[in-house]
């Protein structure tokens, strides 16, 4: 058979690779339902633009080995409820594998699903349904100081990377992408276009802040008051601007 009668080989229908997500993970610390039910409506009626359509992992190494079943079905109708798409779990026991597993869930090891480390609290806050508020898929944080109280990321926050300062302030001296997501329980400082969410006060301090010197935010928050891009002032998009609160109302000014 000569080459030009070979059959040609198709072009590939897909690709097969590694990629970089971070995530939220809400850490149980109890099974009781009500309870969970109670603080999770609390924390999405915060900021319920920043809950929907976002994937979390349910992390059960908080719970006690008497905790008792996890009402799995309960739990997952609760977050799809309020908008979120859970779809792993990290931890946990063999019969609380199998019953994630009825669920459709994912079972997820630390090598898959990891805390974020430098970009993100040394310890996870426990009001906060006890979780480590974000981590991190097969994918490095972006380079970061950390000292008591206060977060320097020194390169950009890609798309999907989500950063939480525990217990103080967030700066960033690079962009900041569509889609990346900045938390911070004191004020937020980007020194570079902010393009994705930016959400300071996150335990509702409303004495916190965001300064940005090119303002184009997906959306942007402060003590779980908030406005979208589309809310957003033409005149003030690509300025610099500080955002606070003034009597519960969310105020954009030049800098």
């Amino acid at each position: 058979m000569t080459a030009s009668a070979q059959p040609s080989t198709p072009p590939p229908a897909f690709e097969l690779k590694a990629a970089g997500f971070t995530l939220p993970v809400i850490r149980l610390l109890g099974v009781d339902m009500d309870a969970v039910a109670e603080q999770v409506g609390a924390k999405v009626e915060q900021a319920p633009d920043f809950f929907r359509n976002t994937p979390v992992v349910i992390d059960l190494t908080g719970l006690a080995e008497t905790a008792g079943e996890v009402q799995f079905p309960l739990l997952v109708g609760l977050l799809r409820g309020y908008g979120m798409i859970p779809f792993g779990v990290r931890g946990g026991s063999p019969a609380q594998h199998a019953a994630a597993e009825a669920m459709e869930l994912a079972i997820l090891g630390d090598a898959l699903v990891r805390r974020v480390g430098a970009a993100g609290p040394k310890s996870a806050p426990r009001s906060d349904l006890g979780a480590a508020p974000s981590a991190s898929v097969g994918d490095a944080a972006p380079a970061t100081v950390q000292t008591s109280g206060f977060t320097l990321i020194t390169r950009p926050v890609r798309s999907g990377q989500r950063i939480y300062a525990a217990g103080g302030d967030l700066s960033v001296v690079a962009a900041v992408s569509a889609g990346a997501e900045l938390m911070a329980d004191g004020n937020v400082h980007v020194y570079g276009p902010l393009r994705g969410r930016a959400l300071a006060g996150m335990k509702g301090d409303t004495e916190a802040r965001i300064f940005c010197q090119d303002l184009q935010a997906e959306l942007v928050s402060v003590a779980g008051h908030y406005r979208v891009s589309e809310n957003i002032p033409s005149e003030l998009k690509g300025a610099p601007v500080q955002i606070f609160l003034d009597q519960k109302v969310l105020r954009i000014e030049r800098l």
